[in-house]
């Protein structure tokens, strides 16, 4: 498998030259010409056209743009993934948005770990179109996301429904925003149009409760995350202040479906239900 075509075709695009691209990987500009028109024998088509200004993408070339890029994702994936470990016979590739990186799929990797024996585990991070493009390309089993796209062969299942409630600290100002998603954006601004414009603003939940938890301040946050400082009087939920639902979905091709995975949604679900303490807390002494 000669990957470095399509890796030299993707430095070509990037760098937007044949000579750019031999400075950037270390070749020779006759190396360079010799791969891309191995490429496009193999292919059948024309994907550059060479001027003074450098090279140009020609419309089978820009169409072959996604393709490299999957080709590219998928052997770096296989790359990290072989061989695998001993005791090892497959692997499970789960992904999450940040704000679900703790504590779901902390906890989610935790059972998996303890009840699908012979599986290792791939945990990703990433927003939301990657996660979904991952999933979509193959290279990735399952991804937990707030806002899915929905394509054919996609299985897409709701497993947690929160709400974002508006709560304060006894020092309630500045009010703070947090970038929850766009949808939540535009509800947001719809229904508390004098708090459009926040003085101070995140785009990560458990960073934005740590400054109110430290200077004050308000905002919405997620009502499993906030309750047990509900619970403590160290924040109070703000009266008759709307509240905005934010689901949680998982999303998986089915193409991909195997018992192990189907097991690892269980434990997923199970793990949904409980009502446990997720709060977020970070430790200063770790």
């Amino acid at each position: 498998m000669d990957i470095d075509l399509t890796r030299t075709f993707l430095e070509i695009v990037r760098s937007g030259s044949f000579i750019a691209a031999a400075e950037r990987m270390h070749v020779t500009q006759t190396a360079i010409t010799a791969r891309i028109q191995k490429l496009e024998s193999h292919l059948g088509s024309t994907l550059f056209v060479r001027n003074r200004a450098g090279a140009r993408l020609t419309p089978d070339g820009e169409a072959f743009v996604t393709y490299a890029n999957q080709i590219q994702q998928t052997w770096e994936a296989a790359q990290r993934d072989l061989p695998l470990p001993d005791g090892y016979h497959n692997v499970l590739h789960i992904g999450g948005e940040v704000s679900l990186c703790n504590p779901l799929m902390l906890r989610w990797v935790s059972a998996i770990r303890q009840g699908i024996e012979g599986y290792a585990v791939r945990a990703q991070v990433a927003e939301c179109a990657s996660l979904l493009r991952q999933v979509e390309m193959g290279v990735m089993d399952a991804a937990l996301v707030y806002q899915p796209s929905y394509w054919a062969g996609m299985q897409v299942e709701q497993v947690l429904e929160e709400k974002l409630i508006l709560v304060r600290a006894a020092n309630p100002e500045p009010y703070v925003y947090i970038d929850w998603s766009d949808s939540f954006r535009a509800q947001h601004d719809r229904a508390l149009p004098d708090k459009a414009r926040a003085p101070v603003s995140f785009n990560l939940g458990p960073l934005a409760l740590q400054y109110i938890l430290e200077h004050g301040g308000s905002g919405y946050f997620r009502t499993r995350v906030v309750q047990s400082y509900l619970d403590k009087k160290v924040l109070e939920r703000v009266p008759r202040a709307p509240e905005f639902s934010y689901p949680t979905y998982l999303v998986y091709s089915r193409e991909r479906d195997s018992a192990a995975l189907q097991q690892s949604f269980e434990l997923l679900r199970e793990i949904a239900a409980q009502d446990a303490d997720w709060s977020q807390r970070w430790d200063p002494a770790l």
